[in-house]
């Protein structure tokens, strides 16, 4: 599948969209009962119960602390060997379009996808595959290389700069 979210803005969690108020996040693994509220008939995009299913992955959910019951976006990702895989982000349809409610959700997300690879060893590598009409954006926002045909990377400096970005407290060695 190829990838077509947008990266609004890099904020240091998410961020009101109305009050410009940040808010402390966590990403946490999907769990059975979250796929109830995660519906197209919710306006999920993608069905995410299937992805959810799939044996090689594992989904991962972004949510505001201390508030846990309203997932602001998802993200799957696949362990593969010397980098993360990425084949599918979503923000929320609240966090989505021009009257969204929160800026960073997309960001957040990679930049889990980035953590993780620095705790598998995998010096932030992240793979994923982009529609063609975002390779620039992607290239812009998040300093993904484009590698050929529709797939692109993220490489140790740029993954260094999105999880301290999102994650200050996590130590990269």
């Amino acid at each position: 599948m190829n990838l077509d979210f947008e990266i609004d803005k890099l904020t240091h969690s998410i961020e009101n969209t109305v009050s410009g108020e940040s808010f402390p996040t966590e990403v946490l693994p999907l769990s059975k009962p979250d796929l109830l509220q995660i519906s197209k008939k919710n306006g999920w995009q993608f069905n995410w119960e299937n992805e959810y299913n799939k044996q090689d992955r594992e989904v991962f959910k972004l949510i505001i602390v201390n508030n846990p019951t309203i997932i602001q976006g998802l993200i799957s990702l696949i362990i593969k060997s010397g980098f993360i895989e990425m084949p599918l982000i979503e923000s929320a349809p609240f966090n989505f379009g021009h009257n969204k409610m929160y800026n960073g959700v997309s960001g957040n997300l990679v930049a889990f996808a980035c953590k993780l690879s620095f705790e598998c060893g995998f010096d932030g590598y992240v793979g994923f595959v982009a529609k063609t009409k975002l390779i620039a954006h992607y290239e812009a926002k998040l300093g993904a290389r484009h590698v050929g045909n529709q797939r692109m990377i993220i490489e140790k400096p740029q993954a260094e700069f999105l999880v301290k970005k999102y994650f200050n407290d996590f130590i990269i060695i």
